[in-house]
């Protein structure tokens, strides 16, 4: 009969922290969703002062657990809005053409 020495592990403590950082993050995340609902129900029931406190302090928890993907829509908001701004752009000048359209067409049967 042989005995095998069995080896620990090194990353115990690694993978420890990685299960309470994943458990502390669905806390988070129930926490938040919980307090979404209860303000949701709070605004039905007519309690508006309650239920837009609770909703805003679940999505500030939302927010919380979700940074990765705020920090990347705050990194492309600024892309948005210069599409925005052009789109903007690109309908005052063809409203600036159709008011000069109508002016020609308003001469043209004024005579």
């Amino acid at each position: 009969m042989a005995v095998v020495p069995l080896q620990k592990d090194t990353n115990d403590s690694e993978t420890a922290h990685r299960a309470t950082e994943a458990g502390s993050k669905d806390w988070v995340a129930t926490v938040a969703a919980g307090t979404l609902i209860a303000g949701g129900l709070l605004l039905l029931a007519g309690r508006r002062r309650a239920g837009t406190v609770a909703a805003a302090s679940g999505a500030a928890l939302a927010l919380l657990d979700q940074q990765q993907t705020l920090r990347s829509w705050w990194q492309s908001l600024p892309r948005y809005i210069d599409d925005v701004q052009r789109l903007i752009g690109d309908v005052q000048e063809t409203v600036g053409d159709l008011a000069a359209q109508r002016e020609k067409l308003h001469k043209i049967l004024a005579k």
